[in-house]
């Protein structure tokens, strides 16, 4: 069996563009020698539409609970803000790879100094990418 690449599969899809607006070559670059690039790598090639669908919606419903708990002003230490960690770093291990704590605090670096990552987060509410940056450095 054929196996295709992220790119190759989801050329069109609008639930990922990270590969249409060239970071694939930049992940390659930066990771690519990683044990998590490599799990990932195998996870995702066996992965059709839905699967990516479904990764989506617990990414997003990862984010959804920062939004609740930014938006009412909670603190990065409290039982829902963590309770948004760690679902995200569940989504992060179930669909791509085993994230530690540390993994995913090297994550919120990149969410505060990575327009990009930045963006995301701050195109939901403004200021969410620090608090989310916080409250996972907070764990």
């Amino acid at each position: 069996m054929e196996t295709k690449s992220c790119e190759e599969k989801f050329k069109y899809s609008p639930l990922y563009t990270w590969h249409v607006d060239g970071y694939e070559k930049e992940v390659q670059e930066r990771w690519g020698q990683s044990d998590a690039y490599r799990e990932s790598t195998a996870k995702t090639s066996k992965y059709s539409h839905a699967d990516f669908a479904l990764a989506k919606i617990d990414q997003e419903a990862a984010t959804e609970l920062f939004v609740y708990a930014f938006g009412n002003s909670l603190e990065v230490d409290s039982l829902e803000a963590q309770a948004a960690v760690a679902a995200h770093r569940a989504a992060i291990s179930k669909w791509f790879y085993d994230c530690s704590v540390q993994m995913q605090k090297n994550l919120a670096i990149m969410y505060v100094t990575d327009e990009r990552f930045k963006r995301y987060y701050d195109d939901r509410a403004r200021g969410l990418a620090q608090y989310v940056h916080n409250a996972i450095m907070a764990q």
